[in-house]
């Protein structure tokens, strides 16, 4: 869908011949999308999914969280999915939560930086 942003809707069964993903899986990306408010579709006859959203507005971390959650390796370290390790005995003190906080707010940079259009 970002590949043909200008060029109107396309159908699953088309993107996924040209991606070679399977159409039942598709399917499930594509409705995860569009209750997301990325992509929207239209029945009938000259109908399809298309793109609501520029794909250079779209960064990569947003399609992250939204199909695998935290972007941190810890779940101490997750602004938006924070969990306490079970086994910590001070957050405050962990040398791991420090150092993983660190890697987190770069790979966070880093997948905010780059957009769908970017990676194709």
């Amino acid at each position: 869908l970002g590949k043909n942003y200008n060029d109107g809707m396309m159908l699953t069964a088309e993107i996924a011949e040209k991606e070679r993903i399977p159409k039942k899986f598709l399917e499930l990306i594509l409705l995860d999308l569009k209750k997301a408010g990325y992509v929207s579709s239209k029945q009938g006859a000259g109908g399809g999914y298309y793109l609501v959203k520029n794909p250079n507005k779209i960064t990569v971390a947003e399609i992250y969280r939204l199909f695998d959650g935290a972007i941190a390796l810890l779940p101490c370290v997750s602004e938006k999915f924070y969990e306490r390790c079970p086994d910590c005995k001070n957050e405050k003190s962990c040398p791991l939560k420090r150092s993983f906080s660190v890697l987190r707010v770069q790979t966070y940079s880093l997948m905010s930086q780059m957009t769908l259009s970017s990676m194709l």
